[in-house]
């Protein structure tokens, strides 16, 4: 891909060069002290610099979280190199499938486990539906990318992705935030932090967020949601108690509560899908189905299915850290949490009024899991170390729906109606754990790490092409390790190199309507990745982070999905035998001026499968993996105009861009996605002395539409459009104490 295609010039391209990252805004009169307030981060389990910690990571701060109107973690997306969050979930937009160099697995079905995590303090997210978090209360997020299997162990095959709250007793302060916008966007959002003791601390957070939607649902005229509509309540309530000065526990307790209508979705027709055969109408494919069928406006739905408007989402957690100071060298850390979540949510994949294809869907999931840690320092030497326990119980439900001809009722003598299935699983993971830092000298640092995980899986289902129901069970275990070694050129420039090894669970498929022959396991995927880099302030004016990676993955879990093996969407997981990612990484910050800054980030990257298993369905040598674009980019100039009383009036404009992409591993015409770019902005007045902020905001200004996936089915192919329509508005925000 040509940037100049993308409109960029000459000066833009210098521009570029300096991009983005960790979101600090200084000027150069203040870079010299703020080398002293560089941004830290805990992508390693211990409190480093990020500019001395060996790896690439994307961290940002709360700033740049409100200069780039981000509000939940498909926001984040935007604006990290070589990351790509994608919703397809039956039409809910509470999941976020995040994909990494390359690297994730978007179903959000109970049977496939995601290939990046998601850590909410700590603590593992083991479902994609429900990550789409909103984001309150933050103290900073860190995206790191490539494999993450010692510190992280399984399912971070692509990366993972840290969410750090705002810890009790850290400042004494209230925040109000009000905001209200086109399309019908109100939201508010509380947030305290205060001391009831020398010993105790307390704070509180709430958020309540809605949208109007973007379409309608022609044929059901009491529909209980729009289109793309957005309802939801979220509240955290944290507790710091500190006995001594050696001990401490940190108590969260946090929930969710989302009704919001189904995702804008429709179909398309393209001449590389097969026609469909009018003579046999058991091909799996619909010879009724033809454009004129949907509706004028893409936005609206035609479904004549009552339920299938709306979806929601629920969320509950709770957590215990304590940390205890054994002694000058040693601390001993306990991490124990449990998460529950339930979902409902469905497609009418064939858009119309027809009873062809309509999947109504539930889930829910419980997870409890318990982190043992024993971290220490003796002199030159720094190690992170642990035991790790994870159990999670879930079920997906599907029914009653109907696929055509097998299950529409009354279409054919001898199908039922309707159809139904079901399937449960149960996991138990087991981890131990150790990294080690050591300093040879005051510039050089090495260090090595070694993770052996075990992941035991019980699964059942009933499809109706069953006989009877199905039991299987599986386990699967890896070692994975690291090797990595940094060098302080000079001040805060650091240069790196390191080896990664990761590792994904293998598991089971999340849709086998041809028969129980093809509930089978998948295997396993482990990854080898290479990568150097540099990253510090390269001068008072210039900081910059830039990475090259070259990643190798044996039997990379990849899905299939096809409606022409009878009954049913079928959906096969397949080890692809090996594929190799390889790319370039650029963040940084350019300080033109005392009040003019320019943040930005560019990732190239290209991915292909290199070998293709006897025996693996539709994926071909040579194909790119699903969700992976070559070019992402973003950029973002900041306008600080200090005022004569001290108050401060501050500009910012924003610009990401994805390039095309697949939305499966099997490069058809008719599934790829077209490139997209979205252009923000935010201007704000804050007064320093009143405590408040008032400002304007626009998220997608230019009100581009893009597609979130494209899954080729039966004849046509089911297309989720993009939710986060244009939208401009007022938000105000008011800081008490602090």
């Amino acid at each position: 891909m040509n940037l100049k295609s993308l409109g960029l010039g000459g000066t833009a391209l210098t521009s570029l060069a300096v991009l983005m990252s960790q979101g600090m805004y200084v000027t150069p009169a203040a870079a010299q002290s703020a080398r002293e307030d560089a941004i830290i981060v805990t992508a390693r389990k211990r409190t480093e610099s990020l500019f001395e910690t060996p790896a690439a990571i994307s961290a940002f701060t709360p700033e740049l979280l409100e200069d780039r109107n981000i509000s939940n973690l498909d926001d984040v997306g935007k604006y990290v190199p070589n990351l790509t969050i994608t919703r397809y979930g039956v039409g809910n937009t509470a999941q976020a499938a995040v994909f990494i160099r390359g690297i994730g697995l978007q179903d959000h079905i109970i049977t496939t486990d995601p290939g990046v995590g998601v850590y909410l303090d700590g603590v593992y997210l083991g479902r994609q539906m429900g990550a789409n978090l909103s984001l309150s209360n933050i103290e900073r997020i860190e995206v790191l990318r490539g494999p993450q299997g010692t510190l992280y162990g399984r399912n971070t095959l692509g990366g993972a992705v840290n969410i750090i709250t705002k810890k009790p007793g850290d400042e004494e302060t209230a925040t109000i935030s009000v905001k209200g916008g086109t399309r019908g966007r109100v939201a508010a959002d509380f947030y305290s932090n205060f001391a009831m003791s020398d010993q105790f601390a307390i704070s509180t957070s709430g958020a309540f967020k809605r949208r109007n939607g973007v379409g309608d649902f022609l044929n059901l005229p009491s529909a209980d949601k729009r289109v793309g509509e957005e309802n939801e309540f979220s509240g955290r309530i944290v507790a710091r108690w500190e006995p001594s000065a050696t001990f401490s526990t940190l108590f969260s307790l946090d929930g969710m509560s989302a009704h919001n209508g189904l995702s804008p979705y429709t179909i398309g027709f393209d001449a590389s899908i097969p026609a469909p055969d009018p003579n046999n109408i058991f091909d799996g494919s619909f010879p009724l189905l033809n454009a004129s069928l949907l509706p004028a406006n893409p936005d609206d739905n035609n479904t004549t299915v009552a339920g299938l408007d709306s979806t929601t989402n629920r969320t509950f957690g709770v957590s215990i850290t304590s940390e205890w100071e054994a002694s000058e060298n040693l601390t001993a850390k306990v991490i124990a949490s449990y998460r529950s979540s339930d979902y409902t949510g469905g497609l009418d994949d064939d858009a119309t009024a027809l009873r062809l294809s309509e999947f109504p869907e539930n889930g829910n999931a419980q997870q409890s899991s318990l982190e043992l840690q024993l971290n220490g320092q003796y002199g030159a030497l720094d190690f992170v170390s642990g035991l790790y326990y994870f159990h999670e119980v879930g079920e997906t439900e599907s029914g009653p729906w109907v696929f055509s001809p097998f299950n529409t009722p009354g279409a054919v003598e001898g199908f039922g109606d309707f159809g139904f299935f079901d399937l449960n699983q149960t996991t138990d993971s087991y981890a131990a754990f150790t990294n080690v830092k050591y300093a040879l000298s005051d510039r050089l640092s090495v260090g090595a790490g070694v993770r052996y995980s075990r992941d035991e899986k019980d699964a059942d289902a009933q499809f109706p092409t069953f006989a009877t129901r199905k039991f299987l069970s599986e386990n699967f275990d890896a070692f994975t390790w690291d090797v990595n070694a940094s060098y302080n050129v000079r001040d805060d420039v650091f240069v790196y190199g390191q080896i990664q090894r990761g590792y994904q669970t293998g598991g089971f498929p999340p849709r086998p309507f041809g028969g129980a022959a093809q509930f089978a396991s998948f295997d396993k995927t482990t990854s080898t990745n290479f990568e150097v880099g540099a990253k510090g302030r390269m001068s008072d004016y210039l900081t910059l982070m830039v990475s090259g990676f070259w990643t190798n993955y044996n039997d990379l879990a990849l899905p299939f999905s096809d409606t022409t093996a009878g009954g049913g969407f079928v959906t096969i997981i397949a080890n692809a035998g090996k594929s190799r990612s390889r790319g370039v990484e650029v963040e940084g910050s350019l300080y033109l001026s005392d009040n003019f800054s320019i943040n930005g980030s560019i990732g190239y990257m290209d991915a292909e499968i290199r070998r293709v298993d006897p025996g693996t369905i539709g994926i071909a040598l040579g194909d790119t993996p699903a969700l992976t674009p070559d070019l992402t980019f973003s950029i973002a100039p900041k306008i600080t105009m200090p005022l004569e009383n001290g108050d401060t009036v501050t500009f910012n404009a924003d610009y990401s861009y994805r390039g095309s992409m697949f939305g499966q591993s099997i490069n058809r015409a008719s599934e790829k996605l077209k490139s997209r770019g979205l252009t923000g902005f935010s201007l704000d007045y804050q007064s320093t002395e009143g405590g408040w902020t008032l400002g304007l905001y626009g998220e997608n200004i230019f009100n581009k539409v893009y597609d979130q996936g494209r899954l080729q089915q039966a004849g046509f192919v089911g297309i989720v459009r993009s939710n986060d329509r244009s939208e401009f508005g007022i938000r105000l925000k008011k800081r008490f104490g602090g």
